[in-house]
């Protein structure tokens, strides 16, 4: 739900910290269907832009925020979507994702940006919960900035990684 547009601030990564704690079995699966349900949540919000999301994209683009994040994503690509799929700290994901699907990014491009951010971080709350246990969610919060800084950090690295897989692609001639 929150993927798709309704907001459920923290509420997976509590939901999963739970699950991890109280039953330890079952965390990793936990995990799975977060990252699943993160997917299907988001790929309805991308695919719900591509459909009539320039009309709505330009409306809200013409300024403040909507603006900001659009120069943003024309700039960064998805690493728009990357760090905030990543990062612990609360930041806006349903605007880079409206954003990929009303600028016709590629949905396999997307999906794997958003499986690969959501495993990093569910499967590691996943671990961190069976470990730790409550301790899990003082400990996250603690270390949010450092966590946010390596998100950005690989989302450099991917973007990067992104770009010349993308220049490899016109070079050899690949349609898309």
């Amino acid at each position: 739900m929150d993927s798709a547009g309704v907001p459920v601030i923290g509420g997976v990564d509590l939901l999963l910290i739970a699950v991890a704690t109280n039953n330890p079995g079952q965390a990793y699966f936990a995990a799975v269907l977060a990252v699943a349900g993160s997917l299907l949540g988001s790929l309805v919000l991308f695919y719900i832009a591509r459909k009539g999301g320039e009309v709505l994209l330009m409306r809200h683009v013409a300024s403040g925020t909507g603006a900001r994040m659009h120069l943003w994503f024309q700039r960064w690509g998805l690493a728009t979507v990357f760090v905030p799929a990543l990062s612990p700290i609360p930041l806006p994901l349903k605007i880079p994702v409206f954003c990929a699907g009303a600028l016709q990014v590629r949905v396999l491009y997307f999906a794997i940006v958003v499986i690969v951010a959501r495993a990093i971080r569910y499967f590691s709350l996943a671990y961190l919960g069976m470990h730790y246990g409550t301790q899990t969610a003082q400990f996250v919060k603690t270390h949010a900035w450092q966590a946010a800084g390596g998100a950005l950090l690989l989302a450099a690295v991917l973007t990067l990684a992104m770009r010349l897989f993308q220049k490899h692609e016109v070079e050899v001639g690949i349609p898309e």
